[in-house]
């Protein structure tokens, strides 16, 4: 935990002064461990927010460089980052965001020999990817090592928010959402295509899940999904049930 001076009280005053939070929540903010794997239209608003809110310690994974068809979405970059590698980009930008932070960057791309020892050290795993194999990955790992999941995923206006912890045995997975593996179509961004404020409406939402579970604060999307429309402005949640012979149970 970084040391309580002014400069300190300074920078999360606006947090510090909320009921719910106070100096013993920006504590437990500020010894939080967080592992994004993505640093695209959802790794960039998530890495920022939580980055400016004072996460103790972030990781993030991309093996991707940054191209022009990214900065309609990918806020954290512009033209002049073009062909330089998503990760180092966004470690430069976040240490001059808020220095308090360690950044630990990861320029390959997870799969299950490496997941393990990646995620092993941090409390909530951030799904920001735009695959149905990492998340599905994810899912299993997470489910192994008893960690907490917030996965998101985008395609045109559309957005889906899952918060899992697998710390609670009775806590659904995403298998028991989908059963099968959706089509990679679906979040493909160049076919399917993509509103750059949904990315940030998303990634934003995700990044606030990751506070209120760092935080202890009710989690309404228990054993649910978030459903989000940025077209006609409409949010629902859906609940879901464990099923039988899940991996989950």
């Amino acid at each position: 935990m970084k040391q309580i001076n002014k400069n300190y009280l300074d920078r999360y005053s606006r947090q510090i002064v909320l009921k719910n939070i106070g100096i013993s929540g920006q504590k437990k903010i500020s010894s939080s461990k967080v592992f994004i794997v993505g640093a695209g239209g959802l790794g960039c608003p998530i890495a920022d927010l939580l980055c400016r809110s004072g996460v103790g310690e972030i990781g993030i994974i991309d093996h991707d460089k940054i191209s022009l068809s990214n900065l309609n979405r990918q806020i954290l970059y512009d033209t002049s980052d073009i062909n330089k590698f998503k990760v180092e980009v966004l470690k430069h930008k976040l240490k001059k965001i808020n220095s308090l932070v360690k950044v630990n960057i990861f320029r390959k791309k997870i799969d299950k020999k490496n997941i393990d020892n990646l995620i092993s050290k941090y409390e909530i795993i951030i799904d920001a990817s735009d695959n149905f194999d990492t998340k599905f990955l994810l899912n299993e790992r997470c489910i192994k090592h008893q960690k907490k999941l917030v996965v998101g995923a985008i395609s045109r206006f559309d957005g889906h928010i899952f918060v899992f912890n697998f710390q609670d045995k009775k806590n659904v997975c995403l298998k028991c959402f989908y059963q099968d593996k959706p089509s990679d179509n679906i979040l493909n961004c160049d076919q399917e295509g993509i509103l750059g404020t949904t990315a940030s409406v998303i990634g934003s939402l995700q990044a606030n899940e990751v506070l209120k579970t760092i935080l202890g604060l009710k989690n309404k999307y228990n054993n649910s999904i978030l459903i989000v429309n940025t077209l006609n402005l409409k949010m629902r949640i859906v609940k879901f049930k464990k099923l039988n012979n899940c991996i989950c149970g």
